[in-house]
């Protein structure tokens, strides 16, 4: 018979390299299948190893198995509990024990998203052609890093020739062959920053429910370099530990993490989750008026509170009821006056070529950033192809209305966003008009003899939007965070200087949804940070504060100023 031996998985480093997660070798008990009508063994390892009597048996019924290949019941199980099924072996028959490597994350939560988790290989997954060598049983990776980077984290497995008896029991080792273990990651995560970002969005969160947000439940931090895509911090709230999937998850512990009322811990909202966007994404309607010529630095539109371009029957109404007066571009994204969106969308609207939608997606939008993580939503750009599409079975809704255009303008509609989304978008104006892929593996480290592998940084756009129009923006994003600027009051007296914007979304039937995006220094922009917070209210009281106290920590500014 030959019986595998399985290969160590790579382990995985932080930018700095600071250990996230490695191996470390546990004691498995495992119990053949033919012991699968066996009712009074099945009850007696539930009580001994803490597991349900339907949990052993859902895995006995998952795989085949054989009687020297049992099937997996209990992953690092104690020595004391291995000791007791060794001294009472013919209480015990077709149980095995084996020592066997299995994950340990060594920071518990910290950047579990990212990191994902191990979990036994699936019938479906045993099927697909790239686990064709893949035998049942095996630990194979589920979702974040471990999943996306399983043929570089898995290695080659090693194996022994067994000699049976009739009886098919073991009787010697004729030949073995040791595994080859995976190749190790170096992620692009600073594990400092990563700390950071999820200790703040924890305590955004926190205060706003306090407030009168009760149901700020959940969120998401970004935090990426501009220069390149690199992300340095990616948390999403709430979070899970992945330790709890290592001995394998039980199903109250499943249902509990993929349930509505836990807020879906497992989601990794940076980029799983899109959301209409609200003010932050009036640097694309700023791009695209001043590309389409609808505007430039020195139009003026006067804002009343209230914008009756569509006549007076029909006015709608900016956040500030008694207005900002006469508004010029770079003042309005200070202010984020929805009356001077609503206008520009208006104007481009009129032009009849959808260059708004076109401009979002110059920026990205509506399509995947490709980022080397599972589990990434395009977000969505609307426009009258979509509305017809969506509204098929509903003709009276399929019309592309200007109003849906002026929506769009200031970010509300049907338009979706992931966090990642908004924070390349941000990226783009900071470097001068490109669009990064974003990526959290920098490099794949050597093993056996083969050569390191970096990954390269990889442009997947262009904006082709003059450099002044985009001095311009980034003008009127610097003065946000100065006194009478919608964050001005947050980075009062901050030491650094940070261009950004808040946005609040408005979602049916709930709390609004708050957001603020930024790059720091402004001048020499290093770190792109962006902010969600579900039902929370105010971009600027309850996203901005998270994103002050991560640039806080990233530049290390005195605690006073948090």
């Amino acid at each position: 018979r030959i019986l595998p031996i399985e290969a160590p998985r790579g382990v995985i480093f932080d930018r700095h390299g600071q250990l996230l997660v490695k191996n470390r070798l546990s004691l498995t008990v495992s119990l053949s299948q033919k012991q699968a009508g066996n009712h009074r063994l099945i009850s007696k390892l539930a009580k001994l190893l803490s597991v349900s009597k339907k949990e052993i048996k859902k895995q006995l019924k998952s795989k085949k198995s054989s009687d020297l290949r049992a099937k997996p019941i209990r992953r690092d199980v104690s020595v004391e509990v291995v000791s007791y099924i060794q001294e009472h072996q013919k209480q015990f028959p077709g149980v095995r024990i084996k020592v066997e490597p299995v994950r340990q994350y060594t920071n518990g939560s910290l950047a579990s998203h990212v990191l994902g988790y191990v979990g036994e290989i699936s019938d479906q997954e045993l099927k697909l052609k790239s686990f064709s060598s893949y035998r049942p049983g095996e630990l194979v990776g589920k979702d974040g890093v471990e999943k996306s980077y399983e043929n570089v984290l898995h290695g080659n497995n090693g194996y022994e020739v067994i000699e049976v008896n009739a009886a098919n029991k073991p009787v010697k080792v004729l030949r073995k062959t040791n595994p080859s273990p995976g190749n190790d990651l170096k992620l692009t995560i600073d594990k400092n920053i990563q700390l950071s970002a999820e200790q703040a969005l924890a305590k955004g969160i926190e205060k706003v429910k306090k407030g009168k947000y009760k149901h700020a439940d959940a969120g998401a931090a970004v935090v990426m370099s501009p220069k390149n895509g690199e992300i340095l911090a990616m948390a999403s709230y709430p979070g899970y530990d992945p330790t709890n999937f290592v001995t394998g998850i039980s199903s109250d512990l499943w249902s509990k993490l993929t349930s509505k009322e836990s807020h879906f811990p497992l989601n990794n909202r940076a980029i799983m989750s899109s959301y209409p966007i609200g003010s932050t994404f009036k640097v694309v309607t700023a791009a695209a008026g001043l590309a389409t010529g609808v505007v430039n630095s020195s139009s003026v539109v006067v804002c009343r509170g209230r914008w009756s371009g569509f006549g007076k029957r029909w006015l709608k109404w900016g956040w500030k009821r008694s207005g900002h007066g006469p508004v010029k571009l770079v003042t309005a994204i200070k202010v984020s006056c929805d009356i001077y969106f609503y206008e520009v969308g208006y104007r481009i609207y009129r032009r009849g070529q959808e260059e708004l939608q076109q401009w979002a997606r110059r920026f990205g939008l509506g399509k995947k950033t490709e980022v080397d993580l599972p589990g990434e939503t395009a977000g969505r750009v609307p426009d009258k192809k979509w509305k017809r599409q969506w509204n098929k079975n509903w003709p009276e809704n399929q019309a592309w209305f200007p109003g849906d255009t002026v929506n769009l303008a200031i970010g509300q509609g049907d338009l979706l966003v992931t966090p990642l989304q908004l924070a390349n978008i941000y990226a783009a104006i900071a470097n001068g008009g490109l669009l990064y892929q974003p990526h959290v593996v920098k490099e794949v480290l050597a093993t056996n003899g083969k050569d390191s592998y970096q990954i390269p940084s990889k442009v997947i756009g262009k904006l082709d939007l003059p450099a002044k129009s985009i001095q311009i923006i980034g003008t009127g994003l610097r003065e946000v965070t100065k006194k009478g600027g919608t964050a001005g009051s947050v980075f009062r007296g901050f030491p650094v200087p940070v261009a950004g914007k808040t946005g609040t979304a408005e979602v049916i039937g709930k709390d609004d949804f708050a957001f603020f995006v930024a790059y720091a220094p402004a001048d020499d922009p290093q770190y792109v940070v962006a902010v969600v917070i579900e039902q929370g209210g105010h971009g600027g009281s309850a996203a901005a504060p998270v994103a002050k106290e991560i640039f806080s920590d990233i530049f290390g500014v005195a605690n006073q100023t948090k």
